[in-house]
């Protein structure tokens, strides 16, 4: 059999030497390849291949970790989730306590308005000198017999609002420097305020000169640190 070569410098394949694999010999292309444009669209097209390469080994590394991540933070809000359920469960059991502590303290409030004006009306009370009438001024007058050296009469049953209760006290004295300890001793209450003295007037009464009195004044609420609570029961041994 006769071969032609018609590619001048290549070599003819030598017989029986089988299939080789070989490399192209990428500086022979290139020095071919004349056209300086065509050079710099094949460099373009192989740093865009290059970078493409890069970038989708960087994303994929980082959607690796991000993935990750967000499995943990997955379980963290399914965790807080439950947290954030218990509070609310709290916040309302809270909210509704506070709503029924705000009615048992607005009811408090007026219930023990006469209790605590009747008592630190007694403890100020001096010698020599009784109580003949105690008025509610936002309500109907209380009468009261006369006690010497201590208050009577009954609270009404509607003792007014505990925030605006104004009393109105006559009483008699045999000393006149009682009167202003009366007086002083009322202002210095905690649970009395806007205390004034509107008549002091020299009556007769079985045939000895005393004064008669009106004192005016305004129920307040007590600083916590004047209030005493106590157990409703107590166990005895």
């Amino acid at each position: 059999m006769i071969e032609i070569n018609l590619l001048p410098g290549l070599k003819r394949k030598a017989a029986g030497g089988g299939a080789r694999f070989r490399m192209p010999n990428l500086g022979s292309l290139l020095s071919n390849v004349k056209d300086p444009w065509l050079l710099g669209a094949i460099a373009a097209g192989v740093v865009a291949i290059g970078g493409n390469a890069l970038l989708y080994t960087l994303n994929t590394a980082r959607l690796s970790h991000l993935n990750t991540v967000l499995a943990g933070v997955q379980a963290e809000k399914r965790r807080y989730d439950a947290v954030a359920a218990q509070k609310r469960q709290a916040e309302r059991a809270r909210d509704s306590l506070a709503a029924e502590l705000a009615i048992i303290r607005s009811i408090d409030a007026d219930r023990f308005v006469w209790p605590h004006l009747l008592d630190e009306i007694t403890k100020a009370l001096p010698q020599y000198t009784w109580v003949t009438q105690i008025q509610n001024l936002t309500s109907a007058p209380i009468g009261a017999p006369p006690v010497t050296g201590t208050t009577t009469g009954t609270a009404p049953a509607d003792a007014g609002a505990a925030t605006d209760t104004r009393v109105s006290i006559d009483g008699r004295t045999v000393d006149i420097q009682a009167y202003t300890t009366f007086l002083r001793q009322l202002a210095a209450s905690p649970w009395i305020s806007d205390v004034a003295a509107t008549r002091a007037t020299t009556v007769i009464e079985q045939d000895r000169p005393v004064t008669e009195f009106n004192i005016t004044l305004r129920y307040k609420r007590a600083d916590s640190l004047y209030i005493r609570t106590v157990p409703l029961f107590e166990s005895v041994r």
